[in-house]
């Protein structure tokens, strides 16, 4: 988790506000409080019998360690998981198919889309890939560079940008602060924005979220997969 002094948050502040956007409402999501993403992940060993598990960016092993499968990678380039090297890294030299890839690595959109189109491409057929922290409730929650402790970055942006493919077919399931959901399929329901993903702000987020992420409930996701 990247360490922040008091100084640092309020010069990204001042920055953010100034240069990049101010925007001051906040979304009520309905999350459960009793469904997790170590819980979807169960659900989806048991259902599919799947065995092998890929995990960026792994922290202390908050959810790497709750993962029950017969095989398991944890990739982090600080602590946690098994491999300590960048994803960049990791992909450059993996050969192995995966399961399941789950994406928590860091949190910025660029970096995050690199990791979901390189975790597609190393998918076992019918695998899935999900995303954590793909909803996030207010302008500093996502804001980069960062300037809150508890922050989601803008992972957001690359589930957007990714909806506008052909090739993959995406959902956003509304539960721990929102768990991406990736499948290399036919996108059966293509994003048409009318705004560059260079120019998207978090006040486009705000007023249009349910149809960027695609978004559903457990229930609806267990009825899909």
């Amino acid at each position: 988790m990247e360490k922040l002094n008091k100084f640092q948050k309020i010069i990204n502040r001042i920055y953010y506000n100034l240069f990049i956007e101010k925007f001051n409402k906040k979304i009520n999501y309905n999350f459960p409080d009793n469904y997790f993403r170590w819980d979807l992940i169960k659900y989806l060993i048991k259902k599919y019998n799947y065995t092998n598990y890929l995990e960026i960016g792994c922290d202390k092993d908050q959810l790497f360690s709750k993962v029950k499968i017969q095989n398991k990678i944890g990739v982090d380039p600080f602590s946690g998981g098994t491999v300590r090297k960048t994803s960049d890294k990791f992909f450059l030299e993996n050969n192995e198919k995966f399961d399941i890839v789950f994406i928590d690595g860091l949190h910025i959109y660029s970096q995050v889309k690199k990791d979901i189109l390189n975790s597609v491409q190393c998918l076992k057929p019918n695998g899935i890939v999900l995303v954590h922290d793909c909803m996030p409730d207010s302008i500093g929650k996502q804001a980069v560079p960062r300037y809150k402790m508890q922050w989601n970055g803008d992972v957001w942006k690359a589930i957007v940008d990714l909806r506008q493919k052909n090739n993959l077919e995406i959902y956003t399931c509304e539960i721990d602060q929102g768990i991406g959901i990736i499948t290399n399929k036919k996108n059966s329901s293509v994003l048409k924005l009318d705004i560059p993903i260079n120019k998207i702000k978090f006040k486009d987020y705000y007023y249009n979220y349910k149809e960027y992420m695609r978004v559903i409930s457990i229930n609806e996701f267990k009825e899909i997969f």
